[in-house]
């Protein structure tokens, strides 16, 4: 039964068009970010990074709008997206004015955890030039209808990153509805971008008002409480404790309120440690109910960051080419397991290695 239905690919001239800030990540590898005098360099956003997963591993045509500021860091950040294999066309170059006070790049600093030690993000992001996008800054008309796409992933960051690009994120998602294109959302609900601009009240107004134009959303329990307002008691922040059947009931109240969410998922993590985690996930569509993929407890993690963005781009990828909610559960939790052994935000997996690991093919050395 087909969960969902997506436009022809050969009505369109994209399978995947993803909007929101590209950053650049420094990693400290083995150390802390507060005692490192060396860093890896890698880019990530978390709506970017699906639609990098979807080119890169799952091979289907992807673009990213975004702006840069248009100095050297931005450029790299462009020649990290060169290198995924997506589009650029529709970057918005700033001019730099020497300084930063008008537009810059986003940085963000990341340590993975180790044991005990959890991960930790601290982004430098304020007055980026992605924060200053504007509804009209890009023709959406052109980009959804004469070009075509046939899929659109934004999120709750992109949203959070200031008033414009909350009206930006809600001008795309109208536009891509109104052409046909399936429409996803990752809440992705972060405190920290929320404080100063009025906290979960702000938060909730914002997706509320996106939320009515999403075909597929994506989030776990905390994000639909605190950006969309769904609470249920006895809900363990804690996915290994998590009564699934109390999760199930937040999903159908979630589902009776907006009747144009045909699939939503989450993922299932326990944290045991920064470096082991129990790992899985679950889907509902409006068609078939509930799937579960297989569960992988005691997962071991080598970069937790971006596992729910490549979650994300397989779930994608099995809902729009093999339209099976099932498959695209597995296919979603494979990959983000897959990408959590990795360093960086995005994906190194392939293809092969998400139909093996779906399979229940082990880790034995192939030669």
């Amino acid at each position: 039964m087909t969960p969902i239905t997506v436009r022809p690919a050969k009505m369109c001239d994209y399978d995947i068009v993803a909007l929101g800030e590209v950053m650049l990540r420094l990693d400290p590898g083995e150390r802390r970010i507060r005692t490192a005098r060396s860093f890896d360099v890698w880019e990530g956003g978390g709506e970017y990074n699906v639609a990098r997963g979807l080119r890169r591993c799952f091979g289907l045509r992807g673009a990213v709008v975004t702006a840069l500021a248009d100095n050297e860091v931005g450029r790299l950040v462009e020649d990290f997206i060169l290198t995924g294999g997506v589009d650029t066309r529709f970057i918005k170059w700033v001019p730099y004015d020497g300084v930063g006070r008008a537009a810059r790049n986003g940085l963000n600093f990341t340590e993975r955890g180790f044991g005990v030690r959890g991960a930790v993000g601290v982004s430098d992001r304020a007055h980026t030039a992605a924060s200053q996008l504007k509804p009209d800054d890009i023709d959406w008309d052109y980009l959804f209808g004469t070009l075509g796409v046939r899929w659109f992933h934004t999120g709750g960051i992109f949203a959070a990153l200031s008033e414009t690009t909350a009206e930006t994120a809600l001008a795309a998602v109208r536009a891509a509805a109104k052409h046909g294109t399936v429409v996803s959302y990752d809440l992705n609900y972060r405190a920290s971008l929320w404080q100063s601009s009025g906290g979960q009240a702000k938060a909730r107004e914002v997706n509320r008002r996106i939320a009515e134009y999403v075909d597929v959303m994506i989030g776990n329990e905390e994000d639909f409480t605190a950006s969309l307002g769904f609470e249920v008691p006895g809900v363990a922040d804690d996915l290994t404790d998590l009564d699934t059947s109390a999760f199930q009931a937040m999903i159908e109240q979630v589902a009776a309120t907006y009747p144009n969410f045909q699939v939503i998922a989450t993922t299932l993590r326990g944290v045991r440690t920064a470096t082991v985690n129990d790992w899985g996930a679950i889907a509902w569509s409006r068609q078939g109910g509930f799937v579960r993929s297989a569960a992988r407890p005691a997962l071991e993690v080598f970069d937790r960051v971006g596992g729910g963005d490549s979650f994300a781009s397989g779930l994608i990828y099995g809902l729009m080419e093999l339209q099976d909610a099932q498959l695209a559960v597995e296919y979603g939790a494979a990959h983000g397991a897959l990408a959590m052994t990795t360093p960086g935000d995005t994906t190194m997996a392939s293809l092969a290695e998400v139909e093996r690991l779906v399979k229940g093919v082990g880790a034995r050395v192939r030669r």
